[in-house]
């Protein structure tokens, strides 16, 4: 057991910091919200420390029901550096309504997330995303005294709850077949006859993990929550618990679902076409960003799957580079849109709003342009490589009527992206000032994320190729 502890210092680092920080808000109620943000930013400082430090272990605790190796350490540092940036921009938004609850829901979610992210066992899979679920449930009705923030909440409570009842409904099939919940019996089951009820089981499961990612047809939740739920928390749905349920379904799928290629790629395909298609078409009459970006993540979900469904190793690494570099254009795109404020403070959320942004705010509008390009992936933006990266996976894998098809509908996607650019430097100024404007870190945040995604990035790419190589060998 001992031996166990010493290689789950993270989640140790995550739950004993997330405990100080509750115990911190409940003696000091919500006169100390500094307080409690620096001792969770601490927290997360600290696990991505430890994570750093076991890298090179490639080991199973607790009687192999986590793993310890490189695919979740790289899962976890994203994980934790979008959660980072979350708590760290949330103060400015809430303006007084920040609780102590907001980083210690965060800290716990990220432990969850983590937990997710080096499951080997369904047992453990199912424990980190309800964990993360519970606190999501919350932070998505953050703002009690607002009726969008609860109604986001409820939504995304009650079809949670739809996608739960699924998921474990494909674990107890899995198990009755298999007479296991552990990854690597399931998948030497796999490597035999397959039969209907294991067919059932992998649906069951894929249709509860798309749930999680948001994928077509189990996205219904998505524009509504984004939408409602606070900036910040919007801006934390969208990059952490997505890097945490696409690590998850990529582990599920190679590990345990490895043998059983014919059974599971079918969905999958399907999952990436339909978000992809639908990702591309829904954003086009949104009038709102937040929506218009929900769909974004939907759309961009489908060519990540495009690289899962090849199945194979080279197409694990161009999931691991996509989520990297998605989640830094996701994130800077919301602290773009965090920044959006009209004279009396309150949040822009209308895209009509933002016509005339280049010549009010001229640095923002620039930065949000190359984020919009990058979600589209138009070279020679760093956004295009990871998609190329999908692409040329799937080619090898033999899937070009996939890639082709994947190309073609991105050209869709690209035309709400430069509707946005087209409004924001070429239409007449809006009725609405957009003034307002972040603080430096905001600032610091924005500059970097764009000054990465321009081509600066590519001098990157060696060394995004040696780590996601080597997170991608553990599963294979």
């Amino acid at each position: 057991m001992s031996a166990d502890l010493a290689l789950i210092w993270p989640e140790l680092i995550l739950t004993i910091g997330g405990l100080i920080t509750l115990m911190l808000g409940t003696f000091a109620g919500d006169r100390q919200v500094g307080l409690y943000q620096l001792s969770a930013l601490l927290t997360l400082a600290a696990a991505a420390a430890a994570v750093i430090a076991l890298f090179g272990v490639d080991a199973t605790v607790f009687s192999g029901t986590l793993s310890v190796d490189g695919f979740g350490g790289f899962a976890k540092l994203l994980i934790y550096a979008a959660s980072f940036v979350c708590i760290l921009v949330a103060p400015r938004f809430f303006t007084g309504g920040m609780r102590a609850e907001y980083p210690v829901l965060i800290l716990f979610a990220a432990l969850g997330m983590g937990i997710m992210a080096s499951s080997r066992d369904l047992m453990t899979l199912y424990v980190g995303l309800e964990l993360n679920s519970l606190a999501a449930y919350v932070l998505a009705s953050f703002m009690r005294t607002d009726e969008r923030s609860s109604e986001a909440g409820l939504k995304y409570f009650v079809l949670g709850a739809l996608a739960s009842g699924m998921l474990l409904y494909g674990i107890s099939l899995l198990y009755g077949f298999t007479g296991t919940t552990d990854f690597a019996g399931i998948a030497a089951r796999m490597g035999g006859e397959m039969n209907i009820g294991l067919i059932f089981g992998i649906v069951f499961v894929l249709a509860g993990l798309g749930f999680k990612i948001s994928a077509v047809p189990f996205h219904m939740w998505t524009p509504d929550v984004y939408e409602g739920a606070p900036t910040p928390v919007t801006t934390f749905f969208a990059s952490a618990p997505k890097v945490a349920a696409m690590a998850l379904m990529t582990r599920v799928v190679i590990d345990a679902m490895g043998p059983a290629v014919g059974a599971w790629q079918q969905i999958i395909i399907f999952l990436s076409l339909a978000s992809i298609i639908l990702g591309a078409v829904g954003a086009i009459g949104q009038k709102n960003i937040k929506r218009l970006l929900a769909y974004s993540s939907i759309n961009n979900v489908g060519f990540m799957l495009v690289g899962l469904a090849a199945g194979t190793q080279q197409g694990v690494e161009a999931v691991l580079t996509y989520l990297l570099v998605y989640m830094v254009t996701t994130l800077g795109a919301f602290l773009v849109v965090l920044q959006l404020r009209d004279p009396a403070g309150n949040q822009v959320e209308s895209i009509a709003a933002l016509a005339g942004l280049s010549q009010r705010r001229p640095g923002l509008a620039a930065a949000m342009a190359v984020f919009l390009f990058s979600l589209a992936g138009i070279p020679p933006l760093f956004g295009f490589w990871p998609k190329y990266l999908v692409f040329e996976a799937a080619v090898n894998a033999n899937l070009v009527p996939l890639a082709v098809a994947g190309i073609v509908a991105s050209v869709i996607g690209a035309f709400y992206y430069i509707a946005i650019i087209k409004t924001m430097y070429f239409d007449d100024k809006s009725d609405v000032e957009v003034t307002g404007g972040g603080n430096a870190v905001e600032g610091t945040l924005v500059t970097v994320s764009a000054l990465w995604l321009s081509v600066i990035g590519y001098l990157f790419i060696p060394m995004l190729a040696i780590a996601s190589a080597s997170a991608a060998s553990v599963l294979f």
